[in-house]
């Protein structure tokens, strides 16, 4: 996950601007409060890693291992109609399916070849700062003598809380995504995003192969 981290520092960092984040453990009630769900997240992708057969690369059974860690973990869909703006909610309840599907596999498919290069390193994890029904969990990431802060945001839906974007060393995941997004929806409209998306994907999987 620390590779994947560094890799991500062109990407992550809140919509919004958080307000005052007040620490408060007794408002973790739920069976995997915040910091469960990160370390659950965090340390799963990182035994993946470590058991590898071949520590040089992901096989496709690798991403399946690590795509579990992640389900119900993080809020694909959220992240998605973040990414999109107000222009999600002009779309069917299928072509928002549809995008959130592209998404998670282009995240997932982008920056997973980048985890084939774990080295060890270590996450120490804070404990989670409350706001309502958001949370804040800060972590770092040891690599040798480099320190990277990584800040996971979460959301808590129906007693469930789910990761829904995540702040590297200042960026943030879903605020370049909507730079990235933005002229093509506006030139192109968003069946076309949609569909570049998915090519994407694609080519990314046929170089995996190849």
């Amino acid at each position: 996950m620390k590779i994947m981290i560094k890799s991500l520092v062109t990407l992550f960092l809140l919509c919004f601007a958080v307000p005052a984040w007040a620490t408060d453990s007794a408002v973790d009630t739920t069976a995997d409060g915040p910091k469960v769900v990160v370390e659950k997240a965090v340390n799963g992708i990182l035994h993946v890693l470590e058991q590898r057969k071949d520590l040089s690369k992901l096989t496709e059974e690798d991403r399946q291992a690590i795509g579990k860690q992640v389900d119900g973990r993080f809020n694909y869909r959220l992240m998605a109609r973040r990414a999109v703006g107000k222009v999600w909610k002009k779309q069917s309840t299928e072509q928002q399916a549809a995008f959130t599907t592209a998404f998670r596999n282009l995240l997932e498919r982008s920056y997973g070849n980048r985890l084939a290069a774990y080295k060890g390193q270590t996450v120490e994890f804070d404990d989670a700062k409350f706001k309502k029904t958001r949370a804040l969990v800060k972590t770092r990431v040891i690599d040798g003598n480099k320190v990277i802060p990584v800040d996971y945001l979460l959301r808590k839906k129906n007693d469930v809380w789910q990761v829904y974007n995540i702040k590297i060393e200042g960026v943030s995941l879903i605020s370049t995504y909507i730079k990235q997004f933005k002229g093509p929806l506006k030139k192109d409209g968003f069946d076309a995003l949609l569909k570049s998306l998915n090519d994407k994907v694609e080519r990314l999987k046929h170089k995996d192969v190849s």
